[in-house]
């Protein structure tokens, strides 16, 4: 049984922390103590990280001494939630009072829906602003600049009453960062990483209409910075959605392979926290629960039924709330999407397909639920790259530090060394 001594959510960024192998107990001054020599504990778990000058030893007895001991962060979910089928038709009502403070909405929509009605069944009025997202590669630092200059020149130097964002990821995502972007100054590069952004967004409505990023839910808004060759989010509390309108009714135009490579990222990002070594018990739930959903959609005879679809929102938007470390999978899909420009959803799935050492059973579930649902991927797609290509590749995923030494620990590239790296990428 693992043990747990983190707040939920985990704290993102580990500076410092004490590597001790640990299960917790209760000593008599009521605080818990490391017990680094418990046989039961299968891998390192850190229980928090010190302050500088803590004590390494013992448990003081002082409510400060105990304080100045641990770093606990106060976690920050999204306000409010409404889910269920029909849900989006009370949008007006949520819109209500904050246009009643003046200003106009600003409503992100993926570019798919251009040819969809959906824009003019919902409550947008003359002035607000309209952008479409064109999803076709993942979001990038470039791409959020430009859209946050368009926000701007359509509310003419104003605030907005409120940011929407109608699609997946992406398009969340974007609505995220650029919400950052319109109360602090300088480019989108400049809050790639942790607690970096410092004034608050505006009202942000997430509406998804595709599950399984968990962005609805998270604290991050992840953009691929091409001069860099990194891919990595705007970590911050001021990130998240303020309100989330989760209706499945909203997924039913999905394309159906795009639907199961969307949905399995929160099985991914769900069992890699699982299976690593930064942990902590209410995560562990979400997570649990999410996975279980997760296999409950994937795994049936039609994944894309009316009841799957809202299984598979609750999936994803628990997958979001448990969002902390990841491990091996997303690293080598973050070089995929920043070298081949693919979709993050899919590059999981190529990225799961070649770690079957690592994730065996995850890697077997996965392969069945694709051929249960009639979906493959396509063979070679690394075959034929240049030798500074694959060097990329393996430039933009060994660069995750934080995840990898969670799923392999601190010698994690001991194990994950460019040849070991780069061959994987060819078996792709």
């Amino acid at each position: 049984m693992p043990a747990y001594g983190m707040p939920f959510p985990p704290i993102r960024d580990f500076p410092g922390s004490d590597p001790d192998c640990a299960r917790l107990s209760k000593p008599d001054s009521g605080c818990f103590r490391l017990n680094r020599t418990d046989p039961c504990i299968p891998r390192c778990i850190p229980i928090f990280p010190r302050s500088q000058g803590a004590k390494s030893a013992g448990c003081p007895g002082s409510y400060g001494e105990r304080a100045a001991m641990s770093s606990y962060r106060n976690a920050k979910n999204v306000g409010y939630v409404m889910i269920g089928q029909g849900a989006i038709s009370q949008l007006e009502e949520v819109l209500a009072p904050l246009r009643a403070r003046g200003g106009q909405a600003v409503w992100f929509f993926d570019h798919f829906f251009t040819t969809s009605d959906l824009p003019k069944r919902l409550p947008v009025q003359d002035k607000d602003v309209i952008v479409f997202v064109d999803s076709t590669e993942e979001p990038t630092t470039d791409g959020i600049d430009a859209y946050t200059k368009q926000v701007k020149e359509g509310l003419e130097g104003a605030l907005p009453c409120a940011l929407l964002a109608f699609g997946g990821g992406a398009t969340m995502d974007t609505c995220k960062c650029v919400g950052n972007l319109l109360t602090n100054p300088g480019r989108a590069e400049d809050y790639q990483g942790w607690e970096l952004v410092k004034n608050p967004a505006p009202y942000k409505i997430g509406c998804p209409t595709l599950s399984g990023t968990g962005s609805e839910s998270s604290r991050t808004g992840v953009l691929c910075n091409e001069v860099k060759n990194l891919k990595l989010g705007m970590n911050s509390d001021f990130t998240m959605f303020d309100q989330l309108v989760l209706d499945p009714d909203l997924s039913v135009t999905v394309p159906r392979e795009q639907y199961f490579f969307t949905g399995i990222d929160t099985y991914m990002h769900c069992f890699e926290s699982l299976s690593g070594s930064y942990r902590n018990v209410v995560v562990d739930s979400l997570a649990e629960k999410a996975i279980d959903l997760s296999r409950q959609v994937f795994l049936s005879a039609d994944m894309m039924t009316a009841e799957n679809r809202e299984k598979l929102m609750i999936a994803s938007y628990l997958g979001g709330l448990a969002a902390g470390f990841v491990g091996v999978v997303h690293p080598i899909s973050a070089g995929l999407s920043m070298v081949l420009h693919m979709h993050h959803g899919i590059a999981n799935c190529y990225a799961l397909s070649v770690l079957e050492d690592i994730y065996p059973e995850q890697h077997s579930e996965v392969m069945g639920m694709m051929a249960k649902q009639g979906v493959s991927l396509k063979k070679g797609i690394c075959a034929n790259l240049t030798d500074a290509q694959y060097q990329q590749l393996y430039d933009a995923s060994i660069v995750h530090e934080k995840p990898l030494t969670n799923a392999l620990g601190p010698d994690f590239r001991k194990v994950l060394t460019p040849e070991n790296v780069i061959a994987r990428f060819k078996r792709m």
